[in-house]
C-alpha cells in the first residue's frame, strides 16, 4: 500500500501515522458493519396510535398533523427528540448544537427518508427558535398534548424504576431527552425499526454517551485535532 507523505515528516511520525491508518481502516470496517446488521434488524412493535403533532403550515398557522402523514413520499421516518420542553428557559444546548449540523443536512436526507424535529414547547416557541438559529431547512413538530414522547423516551416518564436510578431522575420528576427513533411503513402499518439506546447505556468513564456522534460534525473535527474533545461542550449562545 503506497502512503502519503507530507514536507519535512520524520520516519517515526510516518510509521505511527501508518500504524493508525490501519486502525482507522480497521474502524471504517467496523462502521460498516455494524449499519449492515442495523439495517438487518427486524421490524420493531407497531406504532400504537397515530400520534398528532403540531406544525406550522403553508399558510404560516399551525395546522394539526397525523405520523402517517408524516412520511411524505417515504416508507422512513426519522424522528429526533429535541429537548426543549416548556420549562426551559433555553433549549439543550447539546441537542441545539447538533440541530446546527443537522440543518444543512436536512435538505439531501430529505431525498431518501423523511426527517423532523420533535420537541414538546408550542410549535410557535419552536418555530421562533428556529428562526433565530437561521435553521431554513429543519422541519419542527410539536409533541404538546400527545404521547409520543414518553412512548419513544423522548422523556423519562416511562423509565424503569433501575433507569431512573442509573440517569439520576429523582422519583415524583421528569424531563426530557434525546434520542433518535427510526419508523418504517410496511403493510399499511407504522413500525418502529430502530433507537438511539445508547443514549441510556452507561457511558464510559469521563465520556459522553455519544449516540449521536455519527451525524455529529462538531465532535468529529474536533476528534481530528491534537487537543480532542477536551472538556468543552457547546453552548447556546457565546458572548
Amino acid at each position: 500500500m503506497e502512503h502519503l507523505h507530507y514536507p519535512n515528516e520524520t520516519a517515526d511520525y510516518r510509521t505511527a501515522r501508518n500504524a493508525l491508518l490501519d486502525e482507522e481502516m480497521a474502524l471504517r470496517a467496523q462502521i460498516e458493519a455494524v449499519a449492515a446488521k442495523r439495517r438487518a434488524l427486524p421490524l420493531g412493535g407497531e406504532v400504537p396510535q397515530d400520534y398528532i403533532f403540531e406544525r406550522i403550515g403553508k399558510t404560516s398557522m399551525p395546522e394539526q398533523v397525523r405520523m402517517s402523514e408524516l412520511f411524505g413520499p417515504h416508507d422512513t421516518l426519522i424522528l429526533y427528540s429535541f429537548m426543549y420542553g416548556p420549562e426551559r428557559e433555553l433549549p439543550c444546548p447539546g441537542c441545539t448544537h447538533l440541530l446546527d449540523g443537522l440543518d444543512g443536512a436536512a435538505r439531501h436526507v430529505g431525498k431518501r427518508a423523511a426527517l423532523h424535529i420533535v420537541a414538546k414547547s408550542p410549535i410557535a416557541r419552536l418555530a421562533a427558535w428556529a428562526h433565530e438559529r437561521g435553521w431554513e431547512h429543519l422541519s419542527l413538530l410539536s409533541t404538546s398534548g400527545n404521547s409520543y414522547d414518553a412512548d419513544y423516551f423522548g422523556d423519562t416518564s416511562k423509565f424503569s424504576k433501575g433507569m431512573r436510578t442509573q440517569h439520576h431522575v429523582p422519583d415524583g420528576q421528569n424531563w426530557d431527552e434525546t434520542i433518535f427513533n427510526v419508523f418504517k411503513k410496511a403493510n399499511g402499518k407504522i413500525r418502529h425499526f430502530w433507537g438511539s439506546e445508547m443514549s441510556f447505556a452507561p457511558p464510559a468513564p469521563k465520556q459522553h454517551h455519544r449516540a449521536g456522534d455519527l451525524v455529529d460534525p462538531l465532535w468529529g473535527l474536533l476528534d481530528m485535532t491534537p487537543e480532542g474533545r477536551g472538556d468543552f461542550f457547546p453552548k447556546v449562545r457565546y458572548d
